[in-house]
């Protein structure tokens, strides 16, 4: 079982940065990682994805704001937030999808609260 861990989570203000780092237990080379999101009351939805070669997706409320990257030599992906709004507060989770064991796994979660 594949275990991931969120952090750089915490408050920040409006048009503040943040970014949150996914560190994995194992390489992430043949993994497709993404970062998702949830508010109290809503539905989790897709930020953003990254394949294993580089190729990225976001979703429309985020970007030109927010970068998915990530590091197979460490094991890592990131999320680097910029100009954050209130709305983008949340608890984000870091995926991954195993293609080849058919397995996908979540991290815990960190919390992410954008106010003055």
């Amino acid at each position: 079982q594949v275990q991931l861990v969120e952090s750089g989570g915490g408050l920040v203000q409006p048009g503040g940065s943040l970014r949150l780092s996914c560190a994995a237990s194992e390489s992430i080379f043949m993994f497709v990682m993404a970062w998702y999101r949830q508010a109290p009351g809503n539905q989790r939805e897709l930020v953003a994805d990254i394949t294993r070669v580089g190729s990225t997706n976001y979703a429309d409320s985020v970007k030109g704001r927010f970068t998915i990257s990530r590091d197979n030599g460490k094991n890592t992906v990131y999320l680097q937030m910029n100009s954050l709004k209130p709305e983008d507060t949340a608890v984000y989770y870091c995926f991954a999808r195993d293609w080849g064991k058919s397995a996908d796994h979540w991290g815990q979660g960190t919390q992410v609260t954008v106010s003055s």
